[in-house]
């Protein structure tokens, strides 16, 4: 007995359907057990270049090389195993598909970010037969993220720089000194603190003007970021003073530091109005000690070294 033709209603759905899908401003891919496209929506045709009659029945992993295979082949297989929706973000891979954003000015990039969610389709007999991979463009609001974070980690930056030197500012300089203080506490591992100041700056703005200060003042500073090493702790402690935190470091290993750094910044000329500037500086030393209190007491220390040093004629560095 033939089976009666499907009325005209079903047709429209169907039609209705199938335009919705095409018409859809997210990419759908419907891929059988083997991978295999079998349905291709326009979003996909646009982007890729790839037309539906070509795509159909061809494997994805062929229509694009390029494709992360052995991760996307264990998400679909787990949506067909466990019968349950898959999904990945862009935050965990920015782009599954290689695309150019349809939106580089509003979105501020060249390639389209995506999210994409995998779901499991069920045949006539309840058995799963398919996975529709959507493909979202999240161009925009990934690039307003990655925007935002960008301008945070601006802001922590400045709120912890001494602006005139780029170094450390006391504030936070302070905080990484405590910081540091505590981890010697708990490891018993060596740490050493200099404290160091310009001598007689004052005179030197005096006769130079304070312009000419600022310049000694980056000069210094520039000085201090060329010596440190990668886990120092370098800051501007106050008008003309400075401070560097040094971790896994002894009170004989500080001196060497202290005194090299001395050496550079006495031997740094500052070309000013065509006029040539130097300065020297005066420099404390001191290593961490379980009979310390607490930061300050430590602090305290250096800056005791630092006094001796300036009592000695400057220009030199001391030991606590």
């Amino acid at each position: 007995m033939l089976s009666a033709p499907p009325k005209s209603t079903d047709l429209d759905s169907l039609h209705l359907v199938m335009q919705l899908l095409q018409t859809l401003d997210n990419g759908l891919i419907l891929l059988d057990a083997d991978y295999q496209v079998q349905m291709w929506n326009s979003f996909m045709e646009n982007h890729s270049g790839i037309a539906t009659s070509h795509a159909r029945g061809q494997s994805l992993f062929n229509l694009f090389p390029d494709l992360p295979k052995t991760w996307l082949k264990r998400k679909i297989d787990s949506v067909f195993s466990l019968q349950s929706r898959a999904f990945c973000t862009w935050e965990e891979h920015p782009r599954l598909f290689n695309f150019k954003s349809t939106r580089p000015l509003t979105g501020h990039s060249e390639k389209m970010y995506q999210n994409i969610t995998l779901i499991p389709l069920s045949g006539l007999n309840g058995s799963i037969t398919s996975v529709c991979l959507l493909v979202y463009d999240v161009t925009e609001i990934a690039t307003r993220k990655k925007e935002l974070e960008s301008a945070n980690r601006t802001l922590k930056k400045l709120s912890r720089t001494d602006k005139l030197t780029d170094l450390h500012n006391r504030g936070y300089w302070e905080e990484s000194l405590e910081r540091e203080f505590k981890r010697c506490r708990r490891s018993k591992r060596p740490a050493s603190l200099i404290l160091f100041d310009i001598d007689h700056f004052k005179v030197f703005n005096d006769a130079h003007g304070h312009s000419a200060g600022d310049e000694v003042l980056r000069a210094v500073a520039k000085a201090v970021r060329q010596a440190q090493r990668s886990t120092d702790i370098a800051g501007r402690y106050g008008g003309e003073e400075f401070g560097i935190v040094l971790p896994e470091t002894t009170q004989d290993q500080a001196l060497l530091v202290a005194e090299r750094l001395r050496e550079t910044i006495a031997g740094t000329v500052v070309d000013w109005e065509d006029t040539p500037l130097q300065v020297t500086v005066s420099l404390g030393v001191a290593e961490y000690s379980d009979a310390l209190d607490d930061y300050q007491a430590w602090l305290g220390l250096s800056d005791k070294a630092l006094y001796q040093a300036k009592e000695d004629g400057r220009n030199c560095s001391r030991v606590a």
